[in-house]
């Protein structure tokens, strides 16, 4: 290239150099001062039959444990708050407030343990009040480790440190009030405004009465055998009159009316409501039959005394097996209703106390089906709402 051309192709760069840089000049000009962002928080709807909580275990990671708020009518997660190292959830009769109770440490896995009662307000998900407890049961998390009494006054938290016994939790004034030693009992069966009962290991209940700080306990007599077959921790109790359903390894359930003086009365069998031979107990324990099992197996719809239990066909130690089936019966005249097909095994089983009630079951992906309570008929999905789905928690419960 010639001298003159050189010089004029330079010119023509530099010259479009020029331009292009003015032009980027006016672009960062030109662009929007950004505006301060303002945080707010999302208030939901206050609580219906159908929003239920979810607790999941995320039993692989148990620290990033977590409660959802579901709507399930719209299959829609709403929110989740944390609920860390095996801990438990319930709701306030009326719907104004749910506790988790948790542990956690301060130096995440090990340090000073800490044993938690936070408040949850159910619109904001905020901690309302966040109480320090004195222990409790720091085990697989079960239904029944955390109770609330009818009038939401008291929260009633299982503990296991030093020993059994029960924490009395003043909602209002945010405080325990009182502890009640159950040597060789366990869990909390709430009736009424101020009382629960405990399972204990010689196949006795144990009653609690509350009078203020006073607490009364008495004992029912043996009514099964813990060895030859013993009857779940997550039978289902109708908390306004503490009438309880235990259900046995082998599907026998004994109706009982718990208070300071709690009535037992015949056990009748899952399986012969269901015109099927009643199964034997752990004396025989190789016979295949169908059997409850699954982890929360069992819920009762109050108003209607409709009990779904989690089925499987299996032998007499597959009490923790998922279940293929629910079955519905009535608990007043002991007669299957209908069995539920499950399109995929299920440990818990849940139900709304509304008078048009939905049912709840998981798989083993944390999938979290909804179906019609009243029909039996799959009504929707949620695909992997969370990793191990124990329980859920509605309105009324």
């Amino acid at each position: 290239m010639s001298c003159p051309h050189r010089f004029r192709f330079v010119t023509v760069v530099l010259a479009a150099g020029l331009l292009g840089g003015i032009a980027a000049g006016r672009a960062v000009a030109e662009e929007p001062v950004l505006q301060e962002e303002e945080s707010d928080i999302v208030r939901l709807s206050p609580v219906t039959p159908h929003r239920v909580l979810v607790h999941d275990e995320a039993g692989q990671h148990a620290r990033d444990g977590r409660v959802y708020v579901v709507d399930a009518d719209a299959g829609k997660l709403l929110g989740m708050v944390q609920a860390a190292y095996n801990a438990n959830v319930v709701q306030d009769p009326g719907g104004k407030a749910f506790y988790v109770a948790e542990t956690v440490w301060s130096r995440g896995n090990r340090g000073d343990r800490l044993d938690l009662l936070p408040a949850y307000d159910p619109q904001t998900l905020t901690i309302t009040n966040d109480e320090v407890l004195p222990g409790r049961a720091l085990v697989t998390p079960k239904q029944n480790d955390l109770a609330v009494s009818n009038d939401g006054k008291h929260v009633y938290v299982f503990s296991m440190v030093p020993t059994s016994a029960v924490h009395v939790v003043d909602t209002a004034a945010h405080k325990v009030t009182q502890t009640v030693d159950i040597p060789g009992c366990a869990l909390i069966y709430p009736w009424g405004n101020s009382g629960f009962t405990s399972v204990c290991a010689d196949g006795s209940l144990a009653n609690v009465s509350l009078t203020g700080d006073h607490a009364t306990v008495s004992h029912t007599a043996p009514f099964f055998d813990p060895e030859k077959d013993a009857v779940f921790e997550h039978s289902p109790t109708r908390r306004p009159d503490g009438k309880t359903w235990f259900i046995s390894y082998t599907g026998l359930v004994y109706p009982a009316s718990l208070s300071a003086g709690t009535k037992i009365e015949p056990a009748w069998s899952l399986q012969e409501a269901a015109g099927l031979e009643r199964p034997p107990a752990g004396d025989a324990p190789f016979v295949k039959a169908w059997r409850p099992g699954g982890w929360h197996l069992s819920a009762l719809h109050y108003a209607t005394g409709h009990l779904f239990v989690l089925m499987h066909q299996g032998t007499f130690w597959t009490h923790k097996q998922a279940g293929t089936e629910v079955w519905e019966l009535d608990v007043g005249t002991h007669k299957l209703i209908r069995r539920i097909p499950l399109r995929q095994p299920s440990m818990m089983v849940g139900v709304t106390q509304d008078a048009s009630p939905l049912l709840f079951t998981g798989d083993k992906d944390g999938t979290f089906y909804v179906w019609n309570a009243t029909t039996g008929k799959l009504l929707r999905q949620i695909h992997h709402l969370g990793d191990d789905l124990y329980y859920t928690v509605a309105l009324g419960e």
